[in-house]
């Protein structure tokens, strides 16, 4: 009976000890789970199975990463938010949700209170490309060009920021264009090279390779300043039109709760296994990211700032947030 109870007693304590929230110098007490929005082989996958073996070895524990696609992000914001787990990160572009007040009737889940941001490891570089046939070489040229042809010029962009950004520059601009939906942004790229589309704000990997064909030529990049892997692009702000621009970060968050030393470790082993290995940014760089390390109080700050410039664009096109 006494071992029964002792046995009993240490199953228990056990059970507690994987459901008590670690601590900086514990952390990781065992497997943590990546959890993306997207399928195997994107940029998103890439990069955390770039990071998360290194992390494994820098640890001593497995990171799994576990894709979880659908629903506009949905299906692993939800499943993030489900496991109230420290061990189980959430690792998503800050477009993936950020948009989703304003392209969503309602919200099952608040951004603020339960994705505690931890790390931003990347920035994936959106660009505005054109068909080379259309013989335009700056962005105020393919404004000149849209209006003095009006109805004439089709456009599109990534869903999500991508797409409110562009839906408000041709708002404000007053640009006799028209919009084409996608439900896969990827067969863009090819109808931007075959002029059946004349202008799209999309990743800039996705295009890259129509560029090196000679079909499309890319204006501007939205990042706040040029990146290395496009040195000898503008950015929208250079071209004239800076309210095009914003970063697109990709990076970690914790759950609701999670302890801010945790935060801090996290992020400093993140920046500590990428600064180490000079080849992750190379290998990023062929997907169309950029290295961007943030700490959590920098990457909180960078998503504010997305959140703030998303009102503002939502308030222009007349948008009303999305109910909880």
């Amino acid at each position: 009976m006494v071992r029964l109870l002792t046995t009993i007693a240490a199953t228990l304590l056990a059970g507690a000890l994987s459901l008590a929230p670690a601590t900086a110098q514990s952390y990781p007490q065992r497997a943590v789970k990546l959890i993306l929005p997207f399928g195997p082989g994107s940029g998103v996958d890439i990069s955390a199975r770039l990071v998360g073996d290194k992390l494994s070895k820098l640890w001593g524990q497995p990171v799994i990463v576990e894709n979880r696609p659908g629903g506009d992000g949905m299906v692993s914001i939800n499943a993030f938010i489900s496991a109230n787990d420290d061990h189980t990160l959430l690792m998503v572009p800050a477009s993936t949700y950020t948009a989703h007040p304003y392209t969503r009737e309602k919200l099952t889940y608040d951004a603020e209170r339960d994705l505690v941001p931890i790390v931003n490891v990347t920035t994936i570089v959106i660009a505005l490309g054109v068909p080379t046939a259309l013989n335009v070489k700056t962005l105020k040229e393919f404004v000149e060009l849209a209006r003095a042809k009006p109805n004439t010029i089709n456009v599109a962009a990534a869903a999500g920021n991508s797409d409110l950004i562009l839906t408000s520059f041709i708002k404000t601009q007053n640009l006799p264009v028209t919009r084409v939906p996608y439900r896969d942004i990827q067969q863009a790229p090819n109808d931007l090279s075959e002029s059946r589309i004349q202008l799209l704000m999309s990743s800039y990997a996705t295009m890259r390779p129509h560029v090196q064909a000679g079909k499309v030529r890319i204006l501007a990049v939205t990042s706040r300043q040029r990146v290395g892997i496009a040195t000898d692009i503008p950015t929208v702000a250079e071209a004239g039109y800076p309210f095009l621009g914003m970063d697109s970060l990709i990076g970690m968050y914790g759950p609701r709760g999670i302890a801010n030393n945790v935060r801090e470790k996290i992020a400093a082993d993140v920046k500590a296994v990428i600064d180490a290995d000079p080849t992750v940014a190379q290998r990023l760089g062929a997907t169309g990211q950029v290295v961007d390390i943030r700490s959590a109080k920098e990457f909180a700050a960078g998503v504010k700032e997305i959140r703030d410039q998303l009102a503002g664009i939502a308030k222009t096109l007349g948008i009303k947030p999305a109910s909880q």
